[in-house]
């Protein structure tokens, strides 16, 4: 069995603990120059820091609005020529039936012959 001494004094039995944060709130109120000047610098950095990452996102900002608006640009140049290719083909595709009605008109013996022909092709291709 082992004895513990009952008197021995603790760390906290004098209130050493209690003492230290009083310590240290002394050495906070008591600014030393290297202390001010410390706090100057760190108040100093961190208004750059603020200042360059502002410049940062504004400069961010204006690189994506100007790849928006050339974005925007291509699309609209893109959507044009496909407005245009579509047009095109419409009228292509109307000259040609026009072509075909014509041809029809003026050569209706033939156009119906040349129909039963490509009809008698068509039917011995399927059939197999």
């Amino acid at each position: 069995m082992r004895i513990v001494a009952a008197n021995k004094p603790t760390p906290n039995s004098f209130g050493v603990n209690r003492r230290l944060p009083m310590a240290e709130e002394n050495k906070s109120e008591q600014k030393t120059p290297a202390s001010a000047d410390a706090q100057d610098k760190l108040q100093s950095s961190k208004e750059h820091a603020r200042r360059a990452a502002e410049d940062l996102k504004s400069a961010a900002g204006a690189f994506a609005g100007e790849y928006r608006g050339k974005a925007e640009q291509a699309w609209g140049e893109a959507r044009g020529k496909a407005e245009q290719a579509w047009g095109d083909a419409k009228d292509r595709v109307r000259t040609f039936q026009e072509d075909a009605e014509q041809y029809v008109r003026e050569n209706p013996t033939k156009a119906i012959f040349t129909a039963l022909g490509i009809g008698f092709v068509l039917g011995l291709i399927f059939r197999r």
